[in-house]
């Protein structure tokens, strides 16, 4: 088949773009060699008024986790065409009124990985040997030489929450160690090397020499550790939470600490967090014993940084010249190969009975031919990819603009 080299019919030097939060130079880079000039790129996150005030006009928006996309934002953007989460996470942005206005929204949820379960393990050996006190001893010029309270991971029993990519990841590096794996998640997952399932979160709690976290924050995971689940652990466990901020109940976290039923914890993630770097800091768990807490860095390795860069970067490009959806958290994933002399038009509608019907039908009506098409729904959204013969597709853009439900229609090439 014949490949589609055509330009974008919008000029992409004229695509708006705005880069917020120190998003990777890889992503920069990647926008500029598809053509993508116009980016005005800002080290910070901005406030809900001055974003407001900064996304008018703007084509596509690029953030990190500090950026809230919130409804009142979504309003202000009368150009907005896609957001990229240069992230693992979603939580910043009104994802609903996105998708109510037709804009999609990309992350990168798979980018970091490996830097998160590097560092996971690491921790565990760190709190295996209470590190962390004996180098404030040795900073405050006491010789603290003792064995005592420490451990080999070998032999250990891991229960991991969560057997995602982050969490199975962990699960093989483990194993690597000598340690016994078991995991639980809401659905049955194929494990990796000689990894068990559990059945109930409760059953692992028990079992488990280190528990470490691996969720995401949803109605079904907040405070999924609280007081009765930490009355359920098994006495001595250590705790690791480099998932979501919400899914611990910390007060309660510091209780089972300072009773020893917890001896060592690691945490990433907090309810909430300072909005930038220097700001004030205050958790329940400082200055508690064999206690390691990080400024939400799980992540944040020069090589996950590029990876995210290039990843959310390619999702939107793709989005842009081709109307491609996969890995979009509003839009319906769609992807078509691209038709040799044909133009693409994107229609994005409700989810109601008949668009598809009266696309065909008046398009068939007005002696417009069809090239190819694909068509995905989810609850709320329809998305169809149309390609249509060159010589009619002005006609096409306008028939469909005026179909009955009709979200927003875009001529790609």
């Amino acid at each position: 088949m014949k490949t589609q080299t055509q330009p974008t019919s919008y000029p992409r030097e004229r695509v708006k773009m705005l880069l917020l939060e120190n998003i990777s130079d890889s992503a920069i880079e990647e926008l500029k060699r598809h053509g993508y000039t116009n980016i005005d790129v800002r080290a910070k996150a901005l406030s809900e008024e001055e974003l407001r005030d900064a996304i008018k006009g703007v084509h596509v928006i690029g953030i990190r986790s500090k950026t809230q996309i919130t409804g009142k934002v979504l309003d202000s953007a009368d150009k907005l065409l896609g957001i990229g989460c240069f992230c693992i996470g979603t939580n910043q942005v009104d994802l609903k009124t996105a998708a109510q206005k037709g804009v999609a929204v990309f992350n990168a949820p798979y980018s970091n990985t490996r830097s998160v379960a590097e560092l996971v393990i690491g921790l565990f050996v760190m709190l295996m040997r209470r590190i962390s006190d004996k180098n404030i001893a040795a900073h405050s010029g006491i010789w603290n030489k003792d064995a005592a309270g420490s451990f080999e991971l070998r032999g250990k029993t891991l229960g991991i929450v969560g057997y995602g990519n982050i969490g199975s990841q962990v699960s093989v590096l483990a194993e690597a160690f000598g340690m016994n794996v078991v995991y639980y998640d809401v659905i049955t997952k194929l494990p990796h090397g000689n990894a068990k399932q559990v059945r109930t979160l409760s059953e692992l709690l028990g079992m488990s020499d280190i528990v470490t976290l691996h969720v995401p924050s949803d109605p079904a995971t907040r405070n999924m550790i609280d007081r009765e689940a930490l009355s359920e652990i098994k006495s001595g466990a250590l705790f690791v939470n480099y998932s979501r901020g919400d899914v611990v109940d910390l007060e309660a976290l510091k209780d089972a600490i300072e009773k020893n039923v917890i001896t060592g914890a690691a945490i990433d993630v907090f309810p909430v967090e300072p909005r930038k770097t220097g700001d004030p800091f205050e958790c329940s768990l400082r200055n508690l014993p064999n206690v390691i807490l990080t400024p939400h860095i799980g992540g944040s390795t020069q090589e996950a940084q590029i990876n995210i860069g290039l990843d959310a970067a390619s999702k939107l490009i793709n989005y842009l010249e081709l109307g491609t959806t996969i890995g979009s958290l509003t839009i319906p994933e769609v992807s078509l190969s691209q038709q040799a002399d044909t133009h693409r038009i994107l229609h994005i509608h409700k989810n109601m009975p008949g668009v598809l019907t009266d696309i065909n039908s008046d398009l068939s009506e007005n002696g417009i031919n069809v090239v190819g098409q694909y068509l995905k729904t989810n609850e709320d959204l329809g998305y169809v990819i149309l390609d249509i013969d060159r010589d009619i597709s002005d006609r096409a853009f306008e028939i469909l603009k005026n179909i009955n439900g009709t979200i927003r229609t875009r001529l790609v090439y």
